[in-house]
């Protein structure tokens, strides 16, 4: 114990790699493929992408992660926490042509295999750093079985699964519209796109009628497509285009004759109530041409610039803005802009490049969704699988409802490549190439999503009935945020449905998106981001923590992992949180006072102390009582994915429960060497750290080794079902006398006695029978109890505790109508405050106008201002 007595704050700088390397050489992380899936605990990480770097996101999802896997192993169940990453097709290919761009060179002057070998060697060179950083976080997952999305084997699955849904014919190609991305050159899924507010210039530009009577109007945010118009539609009940339905008019610039059509979709109230149709640059105006079986022609490549036998010569080549500044110039010289406005609409953009997306019409393979998401609707709406919040569950099922089909294939070279090979008009679909010559594959490769939504089951050997698949699949749980409840999860499901016969996961639990202190994303960019590694080892604050916009935002200390861990946790909720330092820092106090408890017992206990609960006062009982209690709480908090309960359960625990009271109770007999009080100290340690190991993993493992008869790993420590005896009788005693001593402490510091004065004083109350002492010691009183029955009257003041009352009598240390006078005063001052604060939550107008935080602090104020008047 001789170190322990040197450390007498604990460094998690110093401890915490040693006792990652511990768990790590243990082979605990890595469980033998024996049993089945329920009787075996498993989760699947979401795989990060071989381009990341830890966020604040990675590290609260691997923090709730962590705890899960942790409170399995202590249940005593082989617990596999299945880790890998993705290939993140765009994302990756992205960052290695940026590599390639930088040394002069190209993408397509390298040849698709130079290039993909450049990729993997990119993979190679960056893509353990975030699996490095996730052990930096203390994940105890399987890192002896990491896998990656396009390993061999997971490779074979992914083509398996293609082949097969092929034949089902849920796997087709075909022309259609689609999201296409002028940054990555690519399709990508409506899942990818999102919507940004823009203003644009609505110009109303006339179409002459054809019959020479006259013209009519449209509008248009893009005339760089008119190009492409194949008719103009009104609303069939607009009395003002009635009489022109069937009639034509002249595209200008272009001269082609366009019919007037009619069609219900057309908003009357919109421009001129009169639209232009462009099926091959708009999705509503595809569904208009394909109800009116009207033609699709294409005037814009995938380049992003004007191409195709419809387009003058003179705008070839042109990019959409430039050509729209062409034509609208073109038309104001034919007078044909009747007049223009500014325009405020939501336009899609690619999440991947940033791109504005450009609607075209493309050769693609889609997958049908339908059939495949009937099953998977229903296991949710019968409750084999369970969203936490609930609420998350209709956001899926509204989804998976009204899902369209999926454009799978993407014109890339990094990723899964189609397994479709083409010869003389023939198709081969299959998982091997076909025999003979002249054959040539399809060079799309697969989304993302589409491979790593076999992942639950992909990643433990499927198709092959491994032992790994029989012992950990179904996985138990899916922690996730809820922006890929659609990319990612609901896909999960309709596979793992498809093809294994079982749903992947029985609980799906939303965490909470962390937002940057103000309330804005956090970005690095917008200097709004936290690298986790910052707050674990210490480092530099980004500017939004500038209290001023030139001021020095100033560095995080050391919190360590296991502060940064439970500061997420207790931060954690259904909803979005803003990020909060202050429960970064109240974790570092909780290990840190966790730490000096734990010392104070194990430097004073006998070396050949065993644990074990030996009772024999009502403070024993008690604390035995309060950790059951605990244990309950903390464990059903975890095991109903109330996370923040759970991290708050343990503190007052640990905290207030232990700390502060019964140590403080205990001390006397712990000094004066009472073997049965060491044992049930150390009885009352050893499960304290077992119940908070799961959430904070490396200072409870650390403590754990120091505990006489402790053997082997806390982390592979088996926790017991029950640590206590419930026992109402000494909480009520025990929780009463703490009251007393409160009240009394509450009185001295009013009075301004200072704290070494031991006061002369009278008990008059009952149920101290048992702790009189304890009242006096840490009341700092000398107590007579139950004094003569004349002292009472003759008391200058009295502190009003369960029971009766303290009666203070006179003494050198205190001024009895001096410290009366100044409680009425904060009583009076108390009172003000209340009636103050009660008329502002009274007031409609400030509650429903102040900002929700203002208006909870003004209510937690409220709170804080009537308990502290209630304790005088």
């Amino acid at each position: 114990m001789a170190d322990l007595e040197s450390k007498t704050r604990y460094d998690p700088t110093e401890a915490e790699s040693r006792i990652a390397q511990r768990w790590l050489d243990s082979g605990l992380y890595h469980p033998e493929p024996l049993g089945s899936s329920a009787q075996n605990y498993s989760i699947a990480i979401p795989p990060p992408n071989v381009t990341g770097v830890l966020h604040m996101g990675h590290a609260l999802n691997n923090a709730i992660q962590d705890t899960l896997i942790r409170h399995a192993r202590q249940q005593g169940k082989r617990a596999k926490w299945i880790l890998g990453t993705d290939h993140a097709g765009i994302a990756t290919q992205t960052q290695v042509e940026k590599a390639v761009v930088s040394e002069g060179l190209t993408r397509e002057g390298l040849g698709r295999e130079a290039f993909v070998e450049r990729v993997w060697e990119w993979r190679s060179q960056y893509g353990g750093e975030i699996v490095s950083q996730i052990k930096r976080l203390g994940s105890s997952a399987d890192y002896e079985d990491e896998r990656f999305t396009l390993d061999e084997d997971y490779a074979a699955a992914v083509a398996k699964v293609f082949v097969a849904l092929y034949e089902k014919g849920y796997i087709y190609r075909d022309r259609y519209l689609v999201n296409w991305d002028p940054g990555s050159r690519s399709a990508i899924s409506d899942l990818e796109v999102e919507s940004h507010e823009v203003t644009d210039t609505l110009f109303y530009i006339d179409y002459p009628l054809a019959s020479g009577g006259g013209s009519i109007t449209v509008a248009t945010v893009r005339p760089e497509t008119m190009l492409a118009d194949v008719a103009v539609a009104v609303n069939p009940n607009d009395e003002r285009y009635s009489r022109l339905i069937g009639e034509h008019v002249v595209l200008p610039i272009v001269g082609r004759k366009l019919p007037i059509i009619a069609d219900d979709y057309v908003k009357t109230e919109f421009g001129t109530g009169a639209l232009k149709i462009t099926p091959g640059h708009d999705p509503n105006d595809f569904e208009i041409g394909h109800r009116h079986h009207l033609p699709h022609p294409s005037v814009i490549g995938e380049d992003g610039r004007m191409e195709g036998e419809d387009v003058p010569e003179r705008f070839l080549g042109l990019t959409t803005k430039e050509a729209q500044v062409a034509i609208v110039t073109e038309l104001e010289d034919l007078g044909l802009i009747n007049r223009r406005e500014p325009y405020t609409h939501t336009v899609p953009f690619s999440q991947r490049s940033g791109s504005r997306i450009e609607p075209l019409i493309s050769l693609q393979w889609f997958m049908n969704m339908q059939e495949l998401a009937k099953p998977a609707i229903e296991v949710v709406k019968n409750g084999q699988i369970k969203f936490h919040p609930e609420n998350q569950a209709g956001v899926y099922l509204n989804w998976m409802e009204n899902i369209r089909p999926w454009c799978i294939s993407r014109q890339l070279w990094w990723g899964h490549q189609i397994p479709v090979w083409y010869r003389d008009g023939v198709t081969h679909v299959a998982t091997e190439p076909p025999q003979g010559e002249g054959w040539i594959r399809d060079p799309d490769v697969l989304d993302t999503w589409f491979s790593s939504a076999l992942w639950p089951f992909a990643t433990l050997g499927w198709p092959e009935r491994t032992p790994e698949l029989e012992a950990f699949y179904p996985t138990d749980a899916l922690v996730t945020s809820r922006d890929i409840i659609f990319l990612w999860v609901a896909r999960m499901v309709m596979m793992g449905l498809e093809f294994t016969g079982e749903i992947p996961f029985s609980d799906v639990y939303v965490h909470s998106i962390i937002q940057a202190p103000d309330g804005r994303r956090m970005s690095k960019s917008l200097g709004t981001g936290i690298d986790p590694r910052d707050l674990i080892d210490g480092g530099p604050r980004p500017p939004v923590f500038a209290k001023t916009p030139d001021a020095d935002p100033g560095e995080f200390p050391a919190y360590g992992a296991d502060a940064v861990r439970w500061g997420l946790l207790a931060m954690s909720s259904g909803q979005d949180v803003r990020f909060n330092e202050e429960k970064v820092g109240q974790a570092l106090q909780l290990t840190n006072k966790l730490w000096n408890a734990s010392r104070l017992i194990l430097t004073r206990v006998d070396p050949t102390a065993r644990a074990g609960a030996q009772p024999h006062t009502p403070e024993d009982h008690w604390i035995l009582s309060r950790l059951e209690n605990a244990r309950r709480e903390v464990n059903q908090a975890i095991s109903s994915f109330e996370f923040s309960r759970a991290a708050l359960e343990l503190y007052d625990f640990i905290y207030a429960e232990l700390c502060d009271w019964y140590l403080e109770l205990v001390k006397p007999r712990l000094y004066d060497g009472d073997e049965a009080t060491q044992a049930t100290l150390l009885h009352v340690l050893t499960e304290t750290v077992t119940l908070a190991h799961p959430l904070i993993p490396f200072v409870t493992e650390e403590i754990y080794s120091y505990i006489p008869g402790a053997e082997g790993l806390l982390a592979a420590r088996v926790a017991p079902v029950q640590v206590g005896t419930i026992d109402h009788d000494a909480e009520q005693t025990v929780q009463r006398v703490i009251a007393a001593v409160q009240a009394v402490r509450t009185w001295r510091d009013a009075a301004d006695v200072k704290p070494s004065a031991i006061l002369p004083a009278h008990l008059h109350a009952d149920g101290y029978e048992h702790t009189s002492a304890h009242l006096a010691r840490l009341g700092r009183l000398e107590l007579s109890s139950n004094g003569a029955a004349g002292a009472l009257a003759e008391a200058k003041t009295t502190v009003a505790i369960h029971g009766g009352v303290i009666e203070i009598l006179p003494s050198g240390d205190v001024d009895l109508l001096a410290a009366d006078a100044k409680r009425d005063a904060k009583r009076k001052q108390l009172e003000d405050e209340i009636k103050r604060a009660e008329g502002k939550l009274a007031n409609k107008g400030f509650v429903d106008k102040a900002p929700a935080e203002v208006v909870a602090a003004e209510r937690a104020k409220l709170a804080d201002l009537k308990a502290e008047l209630e304790s005088l």
